[in-house]
């Protein structure tokens, strides 16, 4: 592959997850032209990674019978806890033997100096649906990712709201529950991720099967199946009551999370992309899900701002990490040549 038949300059997006990483190449229109998956290797250690994705990046080089020479930036994003100005990982839940670790400067020096940018990876994923998935006609834009826990992207005006302190966005944290909330991950209580999380699903799950809730899982579990939203799922396209009462809560939960930044933001779109979306726009359990999202913020927004505001899925998948903070990167480029040119 020629770079000249292309649409240059090129950006390297690095996606980094607690088991996976996925790296791509990305054009200046936001085209993805090459990318693989890698394992992060976790309890390997930060060099182990770090071997994985540089060997990963190689590989997307020589699909596109490109060179480092040929990119004019690469991104990262990680999961947080993070210091973006720093380019470092602070304390990630999902990336323990990362912590404190300069991954921005890292890779940077070991492309030799190759500019590199360093983003939260809600905030690239918003990123990349802003720049080409299903807000790229749109001015201001909230994602919320479901996946493990509950992440949040804020982009208004090609700005992505980090914060002062890089937790700018971390809206799966905000408090629903005021009294006698379930217990997150993150030590609070009654967060939104402690109802809509992946894990927490699981988990409340599990305690009300042991309470002897009857359902479809229970057989399923005893057949060899292991519990997971995936499994809730299945449960629940078959009409199974218990596994349908927990996505429908984890949706009007969603719908309250979605109303508070609805009268915080006013945002053009609120999308719903991630793993535990219940198969999305695809199934019809994804669109109830969707439905009962949108009616509960309904129910609970302002009447201009609900019937202004465009609640949908997103569009790009597993593939609007790497793009976004490719993408993030592109930005990065284009500001500093404007303020060269001022």
């Amino acid at each position: 592959m020629n770079p000249a038949k292309h649409n240059g300059p090129y950006f390297v997006g690095i996606d980094i997850g607690g088991t996976n990483v996925k790296v791509g190449i990305v054009d200046d229109n936001g085209k993805s032209l090459a990318f693989c998956t890698t394992k992060t290797e976790v309890d390997k250690g930060v060099d182990a990674g770090l071997k994985n994705i540089y060997q990963a990046i190689t590989d997307v080089l020589s699909d596109c019978q490109f060179t480092m020479d040929d990119i004019k930036a690469i991104g990262i994003a990680t999961p947080g806890t993070m210091d973006i100005p720093g380019g470092k990982l602070v304390d990630p839940p999902n990336l323990p033997t990362w912590k404190g670790f300069p991954i921005r400067q890292t890779v940077c020096d070991h492309y030799s100096g190759k500019k590199t940018i360093y983003q939260n990876d809600a905030n690239a994923a918003a990123y990349g649906e802003y720049w080409i998935g299903g807000a790229r006609e749109a001015r201001s834009l909230v994602l919320w990712t479901l996946g493990t826990g509950v992440g949040c992207g804020i982009i208004i005006d090609e700005m992505i709201i980090e914060g002062r302190h890089s937790h700018g966005g971390e809206c799966g944290h905000m408090i629903i529950q005021m009294t006698n909330g379930r217990l997150c991950d993150s030590g609070q209580y009654g967060t939104l991720e402690a109802y809509s999380g992946g894990k927490s699903l699981v988990r409340h799950c599990q305690k009300l099967l042991d309470a002897g809730r009857s359902s479809l899982l229970h057989s399923m579990i005893e057949g060899g199946k292991e519990l997971s939203p995936l499994l809730i799922s299945q449960a629940a396209e078959q009409e199974d009551e218990l596994a349908i009462e927990l996505i429908m809560e984890s949706a009007m939960c969603l719908g309250v999370g979605t109303t508070t930044l609805m009268h915080t933001i006013d945002p053009d779109m609120i999308l719903f992309g991630g793993a535990v979306t219940f198969g999305g726009r695809d199934s019809e359990l994804g669109q109830r899900f969707l439905q009962r999202i949108r009616e509960e913020a309904r129910q609970r927004a302002f009447k201009v701002p609900y019937e202004n505001t465009i609640i949908d899925f997103a569009e790009l998948g597993s593939d609007a990490g790497y793009i976004g903070v490719a993408g993030c990167a592109r930005l990065a480029c284009r500001k500093e040549e404007a303020n060269d040119k001022n």
